[in-house]
Protein backbone atom coordinates (compact mmCIF):
# COMPACT_ATOMS: atom_id res chain seq x y z
CA UNK A 1 0.00 0.00 0.00
CA UNK A 2 2.84 2.30 0.51
CA UNK A 3 3.81 1.74 -2.93
CA UNK A 4 0.40 2.73 -3.98
CA UNK A 5 0.62 5.91 -1.90
CA UNK A 6 4.04 6.71 -3.23
CA UNK A 7 2.77 6.36 -6.72
CA UNK A 8 -0.17 8.47 -5.92
CA UNK A 9 1.99 11.12 -4.13
CA UNK A 10 3.89 11.75 -7.27
CA UNK A 11 0.76 12.20 -9.13
CA UNK A 12 -1.26 13.83 -6.37
CA UNK A 13 -3.10 16.76 -7.86
CA UNK A 14 -3.37 18.45 -4.51
CA UNK A 15 0.36 18.82 -4.08
CA UNK A 16 1.70 21.00 -6.87
CA UNK A 17 5.10 20.71 -8.41
CA UNK A 18 7.57 23.20 -6.89
CA UNK A 19 8.47 24.70 -10.24
CA UNK A 20 4.83 25.19 -11.07
CA UNK A 21 4.23 26.57 -7.57
CA UNK A 22 7.07 29.11 -7.99
CA UNK A 23 5.95 30.08 -11.51
CA UNK A 24 2.33 30.36 -10.32
CA UNK A 25 3.30 32.47 -7.31
CA UNK A 26 5.58 34.64 -9.49
CA UNK A 27 2.77 35.16 -12.03
CA UNK A 28 0.31 35.84 -9.20
CA UNK A 29 2.56 38.54 -7.71
CA UNK A 30 3.25 40.09 -11.12
CA UNK A 31 -0.48 40.23 -11.94
CA UNK A 32 -1.24 41.42 -8.41
CA UNK A 33 1.46 44.14 -8.71
CA UNK A 34 0.14 45.29 -12.07
CA UNK A 35 -3.39 45.33 -10.68
CA UNK A 36 -2.21 47.19 -7.56
CA UNK A 37 -0.18 49.75 -9.53
CA UNK A 38 -2.43 50.38 -12.49
CA UNK A 39 -5.93 49.09 -11.99
CA UNK A 40 -6.49 49.59 -8.26
CA UNK A 41 -5.84 53.40 -8.33
CA UNK A 42 -8.24 53.71 -11.27
CA UNK A 43 -10.85 51.68 -9.41
CA UNK A 44 -10.33 53.76 -6.27
CA UNK A 45 -10.51 56.94 -8.30
CA UNK A 46 -13.73 55.78 -9.96
CA UNK A 47 -15.19 54.76 -6.59
CA UNK A 48 -14.19 58.13 -5.10
CA UNK A 49 -15.80 59.97 -8.03
CA UNK A 50 -18.92 57.84 -7.68
CA UNK A 51 -18.99 58.48 -3.92
CA UNK A 52 -18.48 62.22 -4.54
CA UNK A 53 -21.20 62.19 -7.15
CA UNK A 54 -23.63 60.40 -4.83
CA UNK A 55 -22.70 61.88 -1.47
CA UNK A 56 -21.66 65.25 -2.91
CA UNK A 57 -24.87 65.36 -4.91
CA UNK A 58 -26.82 64.75 -1.73
CA UNK A 59 -24.85 67.43 0.06
CA UNK A 60 -25.33 69.85 -2.81
CA UNK A 61 -29.01 68.96 -2.90
CA UNK A 62 -29.28 69.57 0.85
CA UNK A 63 -27.47 72.91 0.44
CA UNK A 64 -29.73 73.82 -2.47
CA UNK A 65 -32.77 72.79 -0.41
CA UNK A 66 -31.57 74.90 2.52
CA UNK A 67 -30.98 77.84 0.17
CA UNK A 68 -34.44 77.34 -1.36
CA UNK A 69 -36.00 77.23 2.12
CA UNK A 70 -34.14 80.40 3.12
CA UNK A 71 -35.27 82.12 -0.09
CA UNK A 72 -38.83 80.94 0.53
CA UNK A 73 -38.75 82.36 4.06
CA UNK A 74 -37.40 85.66 2.72
CA UNK A 75 -40.16 85.67 0.09
CA UNK A 76 -42.81 84.97 2.72
CA UNK A 77 -41.39 87.73 4.93
CA UNK A 78 -41.38 90.17 2.01
CA UNK A 79 -44.90 89.12 1.07
CA UNK A 80 -46.11 89.63 4.64
CA UNK A 81 -44.38 93.01 4.73
CA UNK A 82 -45.97 93.95 1.40
CA UNK A 83 -49.40 92.93 2.69
CA UNK A 84 -48.84 94.96 5.84
CA UNK A 85 -47.73 97.93 3.75
CA UNK A 86 -50.79 97.55 1.48
CA UNK A 87 -53.08 97.46 4.52
CA UNK A 88 -51.36 100.56 5.93
CA UNK A 89 -51.69 102.38 2.60
CA UNK A 90 -55.35 101.36 2.33
CA UNK A 91 -56.06 102.61 5.85
CA UNK A 92 -54.20 105.83 5.10
CA UNK A 93 -56.26 106.28 1.91
CA UNK A 94 -59.48 105.72 3.88
CA UNK A 95 -58.42 108.32 6.44
CA UNK A 96 -57.50 110.77 3.69
CA UNK A 97 -60.81 110.09 1.95
CA UNK A 98 -62.74 110.71 5.17
CA UNK A 99 -60.74 113.89 5.75
CA UNK A 100 -61.40 115.08 2.19
CA UNK A 101 -65.12 114.35 2.58
CA UNK A 102 -65.17 116.28 5.87
CA UNK A 103 -63.32 119.21 4.28
CA UNK A 104 -65.68 119.18 1.29
CA UNK A 105 -68.72 119.16 3.61
CA UNK A 106 -67.28 122.09 5.55
CA UNK A 107 -66.53 123.92 2.30
CA UNK A 108 -70.06 123.18 1.06
CA UNK A 109 -71.47 124.43 4.37
CA UNK A 110 -69.41 127.62 4.08
CA UNK A 111 -70.54 128.14 0.49
CA UNK A 112 -74.16 127.48 1.46
CA UNK A 113 -73.89 129.96 4.34
CA UNK A 114 -72.27 132.52 2.01
CA UNK A 115 -75.02 132.02 -0.58
CA UNK A 116 -77.72 132.33 2.11
CA UNK A 117 -76.05 135.47 3.52
CA UNK A 118 -75.79 136.96 0.02
CA UNK A 119 -79.45 136.06 -0.60
CA UNK A 120 -80.52 137.69 2.68
CA UNK A 121 -78.45 140.77 1.85
CA UNK A 122 -80.02 140.91 -1.63
CA UNK A 123 -83.49 140.45 -0.18
CA UNK A 124 -82.84 143.21 2.36
CA UNK A 125 -81.54 145.54 -0.38
CA UNK A 126 -84.55 144.72 -2.55
CA UNK A 127 -86.89 145.27 0.41
CA UNK A 128 -85.33 148.68 1.09
CA UNK A 129 -85.55 149.61 -2.56
CA UNK A 130 -89.16 148.48 -2.77
CA UNK A 131 -89.95 150.32 0.48
CA UNK A 132 -88.47 153.55 -0.92
CA UNK A 133 -90.34 153.10 -4.21
CA UNK A 134 -93.53 152.21 -2.31
CA UNK A 135 -93.22 155.27 -0.08
CA UNK A 136 -92.81 157.46 -3.10
CA UNK A 137 -95.76 155.89 -4.87
CA UNK A 138 -97.97 155.95 -1.75
CA UNK A 139 -96.97 159.57 -1.19
CA UNK A 140 -97.86 160.51 -4.73
CA UNK A 141 -101.18 158.65 -4.58
CA UNK A 142 -101.97 160.12 -1.14
CA UNK A 143 -101.14 163.62 -2.34
CA UNK A 144 -103.32 163.20 -5.41
CA UNK A 145 -106.15 161.90 -3.26
CA UNK A 146 -105.74 164.66 -0.70
CA UNK A 147 -105.68 167.24 -3.49
CA UNK A 148 -108.95 165.87 -4.82
CA UNK A 149 -110.51 165.73 -1.32
CA UNK A 150 -109.33 169.20 -0.28
CA UNK A 151 -109.85 170.67 -3.66
CA UNK A 152 -106.53 172.40 -3.87
CA UNK A 153 -103.10 171.37 -5.04
CA UNK A 154 -100.63 169.99 -2.51
CA UNK A 155 -97.61 169.98 -4.73
CA UNK A 156 -95.14 171.30 -2.12
CA UNK A 157 -92.61 168.50 -2.10
CA UNK A 158 -91.03 169.09 1.30
CA UNK A 159 -94.38 169.35 2.96
CA UNK A 160 -95.66 166.39 1.07
CA UNK A 161 -92.67 164.30 2.13
CA UNK A 162 -93.10 165.16 5.81
CA UNK A 163 -96.79 164.31 5.78
CA UNK A 164 -96.22 160.99 4.00
CA UNK A 165 -93.33 160.05 6.33
CA UNK A 166 -95.42 160.79 9.41
CA UNK A 167 -98.29 158.76 8.04
CA UNK A 168 -96.12 155.75 7.13
CA UNK A 169 -94.23 155.89 10.45
CA UNK A 170 -97.54 155.83 12.24
CA UNK A 171 -98.59 152.80 10.19
CA UNK A 172 -95.34 151.01 10.98
CA UNK A 173 -95.66 151.78 14.71
CA UNK A 174 -99.24 150.51 14.82
CA UNK A 175 -98.22 147.33 12.89
CA UNK A 176 -95.33 146.72 15.30
CA UNK A 177 -97.52 147.16 18.39
CA UNK A 178 -100.18 144.84 16.91
CA UNK A 179 -97.51 142.21 16.26
CA UNK A 180 -96.14 142.54 19.81
CA UNK A 181 -99.66 142.12 21.25
CA UNK A 182 -100.04 138.77 19.53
Amino acid sequence: MMAFLAEEGAQNPLIPDTAELVVGLLCFFIVFGILGKKLLPNIQKTLAERHDAIEGGLERAEKAQAEANRTLEEYKAQLAEARHEAARITEQAREQGAQIITEMREEGQRQRDAIIAAGHAQIEADRRQVTVALRQEVGRIATDLASKVVGESLQDTARQSRVVDRFLDGLEDSAASAEAAR
